[in-house]
């Protein structure tokens, strides 16, 4: 492997424990015990959920070639996987908010669990099923365990404040150090000790298990609207009103599905983005890479929200870097020449490309806590979940439109097409600043 990947990944991880080894005062907030210790349960099952998650990513495309299916039916079960979240996703959220959060994250991790033991089957049926189920279980980690965290938090009296370091280091861990570990634990499984491409999925299925077990033994049940009163679509209609009546929900849930579409269509673009002539990446290790680069992103979220920085216009600023290092794989098409030899190395336009690149999955790492933050800031407790997947419901969408034309277009049309979709956020952004802003002054003036 090239000298290249190496120094990139050397120079991210020193800069990594540098800003976490060098933490001031500034960048620390006191807290309590009886805080700490509910922000390590929490932090320690997100890891377990995300490791769940992770663990089945390497393998799940090369799983189903090796069942004999091809291009186009692999493309038909993700495009299952992400329209089933975009369908039920509302539902479960709704349900979650209706009969309680901890309910519906025992279901995420039984839906997974599901999903999992679904891979041992070569049948399509049934890996569609396994598809089917893996969609409504995705919908449940990005909605429901935010919302029981947000509302426990709030039940037991905490520093409202103090719900950023949460968000920090569950998203430290579980998107950054997990990932790594997870890839490279998927990896021994499957190829060093010769158990093949379904163990990481096994193996995932213990992990949800286990996360299962400390979630039934350890939390609280809360809801968002326990009277009887509500049905699902009353539900609905809440979530619905709160949207079309406050701007800022309605801002906040189009930066969501603008950000998090360019992000979802960047994990399909990245690799023929580095490899147009089929050169030789180590594509395990560039992932490992991202995902550093994801953490040094988080590790950044962290002094900006303990230094209690304006959320809503640091955003702005990164929305406009991601926008740029997505531009990247267009300026180099055109200004770095090609070659036309098939195989070999990366090229000099690759190099660029992974250290634009880089940068994105930095600004997702900050992403992450900060979206979380102002979430719990503007989205009323009483349909949390619920409102939560409906910002879901573009992104599944725009993400299966992108899958289904996905040779349809260039590549370089498709980077073009999420730039443009993330200077939109950074916009959008920049309008949630300035409602926000009259709002306060507005109560504040009363």
């Amino acid at each position: 492997m090239e000298v290249f990947y190496y120094v990139v990944f050397g120079a991210l991880a020193a800069v990594v424990a540098g800003l976490e080894l060098g933490k001031s005062g500034k960048d620390r907030v006191a807290t309590t015990s009886a805080f700490n210790s509910f922000k390590n349960n929490y932090v320690l099952v997100y890891s377990l959920m995300m490791s769940g998650d992770w663990l089945q990513g390497p393998y799940v495309y090369y799983l189903y070639s090796q069942y004999g299916f091809d291009k186009g039916d692999i493309g038909r079960l993700f495009i299952a996987g992400f329209g089933s979240s975009m369908l039920f996703g509302t539902i479960v959220g709704s349900l979650a908010d209706k009969q309680g959060r901890k309910r519906a994250c025992v279901t995420y991790c039984i839906s997974y669990i599901l999903s999992c033991i679904t891979k041992h089957s070569p049948e399509y049926r049934v890996l569609m099923i396994g598809r089917i189920l893996g969609g409504i279980a995705t919908s449940l980690l990005f909605s429901a365990f935010e919302s029981w965290l947000v509302a426990e938090h709030n039940k037991r009296g905490f520093d409202p404040q103090w719900l950023s370091i949460t968000f920090s280091k569950a998203i430290f861990l579980g998107n950054g150090l997990i990932a790594i570990v997870s890839g490279l634990f998927a990896n021994l499984l499957a190829e060093n000790l010769g158990f093949g491409p379904v163990a990481p999925f096994d193996a995932a299925a213990c992990f949800l298990a286990i996360g299962m077990a400390i979630i039934m033994s350890s939390w609280s049940e809360n809801y968002g609207d326990p009277s009887e009163s509500k049905d699902l679509m009353a539900q609905f209609k809440v979530a619905a009103k709160a949207i079309a009546s406050d701007e800022k929900i309605a801002l906040l849930g189009a930066i969501q599905s603008l950000f998090e579409g360019s992000m979802y269509t960047f994990v399909f673009l990245w690799t023929p983005a580095l490899s147009p002539n089929e050169e030789d990446i180590p594509h395990g290790f560039i992932f490992a890479t991202f995902m550093l680069s994801s953490m040094l992103g988080s590790s950044i979220a962290s002094r900006l929200l303990a230094r209690k920085l304006k959320v809503e216009g640091y955003m702005q600023i990164v929305f406009s870097i991601s926008a740029v290092t997505l531009v990247l794989p267009v300026a180099t098409n055109i200004l770095v020449p090609t070659s036309s030899v098939k195989g070999g190395s990366v090229s000099i336009g690759g190099s660029l490309q992974l250290l634009g690149f880089c940068t994105f999955e930095a600004c997702v790492g900050i992403f992450w806590p900060s979206i979380m933050k102002m979430r719990s800031q503007y989205i009323p407790e009483e349909a949390r979940s619920t409102i939560m997947n409906f910002f879901r419901i573009p992104l599944n969408l725009f993400v299966c439109v992108v899958l289904y034309n996905v040779n349809a277009f260039p590549i370089t049309v498709m980077f073009g097409m999420c730039s443009i979709f993330l200077f939109m956020a950074a916009i959008l952004q920049r309008r949630l600043m300035v409602v926000s802003d009259q709002v306060h002054k507005s109560s504040t003036s009363t």
